[in-house]
């Protein structure tokens, strides 16, 4: 399974000169609800509703999203083996509950510290 994280759904939704493959969009890809969040944010506060929500609807569309739930997120709690920011702390806090129910993981991301994070808890790279 391919955790997604925004910096790839956006790049894509924006269509950033460092986009993901299309291929990726037909693999198992999962995330947190956190994902849509960060999403629509982006999107309000673009003021792009109008011309990107249909297109971010259908990405979000593709992904299995994980319920911030206690259970989910207990992770999030303790500590990381490097500094993390609160959101990437989520998002790895999710990628760990799935790896604990059986998921093989691989983090699709273009934020450094977020794959660096990930690195660090032994979850490897998506070939973007």
């Amino acid at each position: 399974m391919i955790y997604l994280d925004s910096s790839v759904l956006l790049a894509d939704l924006f269509t950033e000169l460092q986009s993901p493959p299309e291929a990726l969009w037909d693999e198992d890809l999962a995330s947190s609800q956190l994902l849509a969040y960060e999403v629509w944010n982006r999107v309000n506060a673009h003021s792009l509703m109008i011309s990107h929500g249909g297109r971010a609807r259908g990405l979000l569309a593709r992904v299995n999203l994980t319920q911030m739930s206690e259970p989910a997120l207990a992770r999030a709690l303790k500590p990381f083996p490097v500094v993390v920011r609160t959101s990437d702390a989520l998002h790895l806090a999710t990628m760990e509950f799935r790896r604990g129910n059986g998921a093989s993981v691989e983090l699709a991301s273009y934020d450094s510290r977020l794959l660096e994070a990930a690195r660090a808890l032994g979850i490897d790279a998506a070939k973007l």
